[in-house]
């Protein structure tokens, strides 16, 4: 029986039972934490772009990708609050002054942050 493509290209195959299945691995990824901001695009890959994540996912470069993503974002994300405070003179004055709205407004600066990367990085 002449080889097919698939062997021709090294590829072996399992039979199981009357049939014969194509041996397929994954290639072997190091492992690389993923935090909030890569499980965030993860499930956006997941829900609205199947094809990439199935590319990324079945190459094995999906880990590093998120950790990628992960790193940039949370690069963006510490820019954008520093850059915000220093915009709207947020001091550690102003925590000794009025602690309260020292809070309430690095919590808008955070959320405002938030979303410019959401929107940039995360959901793009």
């Amino acid at each position: 029986m002449a080889k097919t493509i698939f062997e021709e290209l090294g590829g072996k195959y399992e039979r199981q039972g009357d049939y014969l299945l194509p041996c397929l691995t994954v290639p072997a990824e190091e492992e690389q934490p993923i935090g909030t901001w890569g499980q965030r695009h993860l499930d956006y890959l997941k829900q609205y772009r199947k094809v990439t994540y199935t590319n990324l996912l079945t190459s094995g470069r999906l880990n590093s990708y998120l950790a990628d993503i992960d790193r940039q974002a949370q690069e963006r994300f510490e820019r954008l609050i520093e850059g915000m405070k220093q915009a709207q003179d947020i001091t550690e004055l102003l925590t000794e002054e009025n602690a309260l709205e020292w809070t309430g407004r690095l919590n808008n600066i955070r959320a405002c942050s938030r979303e410019i990367v959401n929107k940039e990085i995360i959901f793009a």
